[in-house]
């Protein structure tokens, strides 16, 4: 696990994740700093880019997720309210339910693709006109994830909601409505390229 190198470059350049050890009464230890450190600490690492792997200090278990999972609640708690309840619940849904699989992928494509239309709109606008430009995206976005729900979950709809009263569309149907989504998201993609030139 941890090393005298943790954090730092190795022979090619790369640079390792640091190593953090969760003891039993709840501290966390950085390997790198050889220090203690807060949630908030960690919290503000991962907004700075570093990387860095948690492990049970007694059985050496991996717990990286539950503890970034932790630093997600610690900051709502605060009243930065990121997540929408609609989303909470929808989320939730999704366990156990057959789309289990597909929603992490979808999920880690979708917030690379708002982490890479943030730098090329702020590039491309700046300031005000950027957040705007999000803003259309975005709603552009949540209507291309509607519409795929509608193809890949039962009666055309997300988890937990009431199947409409009309007959859900032939399965032969489906492969005409995924090509759609292809060019819708092929379209978006193009004027993002197309602002992004203009910077």
């Amino acid at each position: 696990m941890s090393s005298a190198k943790d954090g730092k470059p190795d022979a090619e350049g790369n640079t390792p994740p640091i190593t953090i050890k969760k003891y039993a009464n709840r501290r966390l230890y950085n390997t790198a700093t050889s220090s203690y450190v807060t949630l908030d600490t960690l919290s503000v690492m991962v907004k700075e880019g570093q990387e860095f792997l948690v492990f049970d200090a007694k059985t050496g278990d991996d717990i990286t997720r539950s503890v970034l999972t932790q630093i997600i609640f610690e900051e709502e708690a605060k009243g930065e309210n990121l997540l929408p309840i609609k989303f909470l619940r929808q989320l939730i849904g999704f366990y156990g339910n057959s789309m289990q699989s597909f929603v992490p992928g979808y999920l880690e494509m979708s917030l690379e693709s708002l982490t890479k239309n943030q730098a090329e709109f702020t590039r491309a606008f700046g300031g005000d006109a950027a957040v705007e430009a999000m803003k259309e995206m975005t709603a552009k976005n949540a209507e291309i994830f509607q519409n795929a729900m509608k193809v890949f979950t039962p009666f055309g709809a997300i988890p937990g909601a009431t199947p409409p009263p009309a007959s859900p569309a032939p399965k032969a149907e489906a492969p005409a409505d995924i090509d759609a989504l292809r060019d819708q998201i092929s379209q978006l993609q193009s004027a993002i390229d197309a602002m992004a030139s203009k910077g």
